[in-house]
């Protein structure tokens, strides 16, 4: 299987869906902003419905491979999910 390159903005976009569908509202109504801390590893801050809450890096690999499966018809289950930290190009996902 080859390996996919997901970007940022990707991965926010796949956060949004995950998360709208979570909540019945629209992706549009879901703020997302991706974090990285050296303790902490891979999060994201999230407002939804004027809330905001923190998400583990466990729901952003729920969230991308929800995202596989809707974008890219992948099983969802079978795929493998690495994040990575780039200079210039923020939080990257390859998907294996």
């Amino acid at each position: 299987m080859e390996i996919i390159k997901i970007d940022e903005q990707e991965i926010v976009n796949a956060v949004c869906v995950y998360m709208a569908n979570k909540n019945g509202i629209s992706p549009e109504s879901v703020y997302v902003e991706l974090l990285f801390d050296d303790d902490e590893g891979y999060s994201a801050e999230l407002e939804v419905n004027n809330r905001k809450e923190i998400i583990s890096e466990a729901k952003l690999v729920e969230a991308l491979r929800n995202w596989m499966d809707l974008e890219y018809n992948m099983d969802p289950f079978s795929v493998g999910v690495q994040f990575d930290l780039h200079e210039g190009e923020g939080i990257v996902a390859y998907i294996s």
